[in-house]
């Protein structure tokens, strides 16, 4: 996948507008507007969510919804947020650019959301992003970590729920370097968000005076990755990177296990791991140094909250995936509530500068001037064996302030 310019986002939502222009004729028949829509206080207050559910990265999409949904069912068991109760509509892109262009129309034009949140794949977040600004709607991207998001290609009405490539890999790179040296091999998902992945962990490495000893790209659903780990340790490298996700990803930990590389004495590890990749692997298969997003060890009296609230609904203990989609939605919910509207531009307004607790023991606020959550990343180490809650004992926490880099160092202009 490529990032999404302009003129194709223009050619693939052209197909999709055909579709939705007689929503529009109807609403003008019937002299609806946004506005008189909008003000039916009956009406539920309405979300969509789109994720990739039916794509590689499918390991825990539904767990993003999973987080949103204990989140919403808090606000409307209080009464809802301004005497509307809340209610996801949810939506699959298949990590498809042109699917997620089509899903996002259909649901501001036939479903009416009030919001926008959801995506992991960047190629994908940039043009729902783009069908956001142009119907004047917020989209909250829960996953997605591309550095475009929130610099060269930035929305104003896009933020950005996940740590970025730079804040993960600076985070995670001197504990790999701690464990396995500082000459890596990598390998890549031939995605926008494998290279994105490539770029910050070389970036990471060289920043500490580590080389590349050689690379490999792999297809984005890759399931056999013996050859390609064959080549790595060919290199003798000190640590394999995994620049993939989702069954990606688990698929190469089990050819790494497979293939007894640990005994190598070369380790592995990449910018995101966590229980979302833990759980379909096994602890058995389980291994090596990675960024972590959250942590059900997280110690805080919100994220002991937010985990019995998703044990109770859904009897697991949550995920990464699903802390992004509860601690998005709050975000969204609180916002509309602080400003008593659903106004697109209010809603803006009062998220950006905003400083909450994002079930982290450090500080959690959206930059105004480029709309990254800055946050903490934790780092932890995999280990084929319980941890008490969850497969990964943490190593760090490392306050979001000190790699979320400066504003000079951004391209973005809002």
């Amino acid at each position: 996948m490529s990032t999404i310019s302009r003129r194709r986002f223009l050619q693939l939502s052209a197909a999709a507008g055909g579709a939705v222009a007689f929503g529009d004729l109807a609403d003008q028949i019937l002299g609806l507007t946004r506005g008189t829509r909008s003000a039916h206080a009956a009406e539920p207050l309405k979300v969509g969510i789109i994720d990739p559910l039916s794509s590689p990265y499918k390991t825990s999409s539904i767990h993003d919804v999973h987080g949103a949904t204990v989140a919403l069912d808090m606000y409307n068991k209080r009464g809802g947020v301004l005497g509307r109760q809340v209610a996801i509509v949810e939506a699959d892109d298949a990590s498809n650019v042109q699917t997620a262009i089509k899903a996002a129309t259909k649901l501001i034009k036939e479903d009416r959301v009030d919001f926008l949140m959801g995506t992991f794949n960047g190629d994908v977040a940039l043009a729902v992003g783009e069908v956001a600004k142009q119907e004047n709607k917020l989209f909250m991207a829960t996953c997605p970590h591309i550095m475009e998001l929130t610099g060269s290609q930035c929305s104003s009405h896009t933020f950005v729920f996940m740590p970025n490539a730079r804040m993960m890999a600076q985070a995670v790179a001197p504990h790999i370097i701690k464990a396995s040296g500082n000459r890596w091999y990598m390998i890549t998902a031939d995605t926008v968000d494998g290279k994105s992945e490539l770029q910050a962990m070389t970036d990471a490495l060289k920043a500490n005076g580590g080389e590349v000893v050689g690379a490999a790209t792999t297809p984005f659903g890759t399931t056999d990755f013996t050859a390609v780990l064959t080549e790595a340790k060919a290199a003798k490298p000190g640590a394999i990177i995994l620049n993939l996700y989702g069954w990606d990803l688990v698929n190469a930990l089990k050819g790494y296990a497979k293939l007894e590389l640990a005994k190598e004495k070369i380790g592995v590890g990449g910018m995101i791991g966590g229980e979302q990749i833990g759980r379909p692997l096994g602890y058995a298969n389980n291994a090596g140094v990675w960024g972590l997003i959250w942590d059900p060890k997280v110690n805080t009296d919100s994220s002991k909250r937010f985990i019995q609230g998703v044990i109770d609904k859904y009897n697991h203990t949550p995920t990464s995936r699903c802390y992004l989609g509860y601690a998005a939605m709050t975000q969204i919910l609180e916002a509309v509530r602080r400003t008593g509207t659903t106004d697109t531009a209010a809603v803006i307004k009062a998220l950006e500068g905003h400083e909450f607790d994002g079930c982290k023991e450090g500080r959690s606020y959206f930059r105004a001037w480029d709309h990254q959550h800055v946050q903490d990343v934790l780092v932890g180490q995999a280990y084929g064996k319980e941890l008490g809650l969850g497969h990964y004992q943490i190593l760090a926490t490392v306050p979001g302030d000190a790699v979320a880099g400066s504003r000079d160092q951004s391209a973005c202009k809002l």
